[in-house]
């Protein structure tokens, strides 16, 4: 062998190869520590409903504007046009990237893109739900997100309609409006809040069904009609359950399924008495890898 690594044992050509990759994509994907966020819990009944402002939950990308730049909730910088973020404020504003119902894997491409596209952004909106840098409650800040959206004064960013309900039946109604429109559920927020990271009952969602992350451990053959095809995942909880996933695949996706490794999100309908997720089906591929909040997924 001849050439520059030619005097070098195979393990330092190795290392110099990946020194020449990791120059050559520096820049392409950068990152910064993940925000500092408020995270929603379960609503479950019960609570005061008179203490609580409520919002649309829409499903898009999380983007916190950390006053010089968007940010994943895991840290990825988003990499925007610079009329997208022109004129925005010197503080945080913590809001969701979204296109549309039903759209959170354009969404997702588009924000996760190395190469900002024009024409991908025009159909992005910014939807302002706080502003953790203000010092008073929520009751406080509902009013100042709007004064900040006032400010910006552009047609995709916009403030979260916050709204108060009298009862559960009043909120059941307000559920039920968002699902019609193909809608997520609903966001709960405590009035007498401060912005505080981590989850907590200041913060609720609302959902005609739960979700959560698992990491793909295996690919079960289908049989009958799917033979040939992937039948279901096995996959493992952050907390190191396993179980099965058979159902929510298109046959597209059995054809070409998420990878071992790779993470994914799922529906399910409450609990079993073994502590499973009941009626468990896939929903998407996680993009990103693992949720920010996981620091490692038990092996075994």
């Amino acid at each position: 062998m001849t050439g520059p690594f030619s005097h070098r044992t195979p393990a330092l050509r190795a290392l110099a190869r990946l020194a020449i990759l990791a120059l050559a994509f520096s820049g392409v994907a950068r990152a910064a520590p993940a925000p500092s966020v408020t995270l929603a819990e379960t609503y479950r009944g019960g609570i005061d409903l008179a203490d609580y402002w409520v919002s649309e939950k829409y499903d898009g990308v999380r983007g916190y504007w950390d006053g010089q730049r968007l940010i994943t909730r895991g840290g990825l910088v988003i990499q925007t046009p610079a009329w997208f973020t022109a004129g925005w404020p010197d503080h945080a504003m913590d809001g969701e990237l979204w296109t549309g119902y039903g759209e959170f894997a354009r969404v997702s491409g588009i924000v996760r893109s190395h190469e900002p596209h024009d024409a991908d952004w025009r159909d992005v909106r910014y939807r302002v739900f706080d502003l953790p840098d203000h010092p008073g409650p929520f009751d406080a800040r509902v009013p100042a997100i709007r004064h900040v959206v006032a400010a910006i004064d552009q047609p995709w960013v916009t403030a979260i309609g916050q709204f108060r309900v009298d009862d559960t039946s009043a909120l059941d109604t307000a559920m039920a409006r968002v699902i019609a429109r193909g809608g997520e559920g609903l966001i709960l927020h405590r009035g007498a809040a401060k912005y505080r990271a981590g989850r907590s009952d200041d913060l609720l969602k609302l959902k005609p069904y739960d979700d959560a992350e698992a990491r793909v451990i295996g690919h079960n053959p289908g049989q009958g009609r799917l033979e040939g095809l992937m039948g279901s995942l096995d996959v493992r909880t952050p907390d190191g359950r396993e179980f099965a996933i058979g159902s929510g695949f298109t046959d597209a996706q059995r054809a070409s399924p998420p990878p071992i490794g790779s993470w994914i999100t799922y529906r399910y309908n409450g609990e079993t008495v073994t502590g499973l997720p009941r009626f468990a089906r896939f929903l998407r591929r996680r993009s990103g890898g693992p949720p920010p909040e996981v620091d490692r997924v038990p092996d075994r």
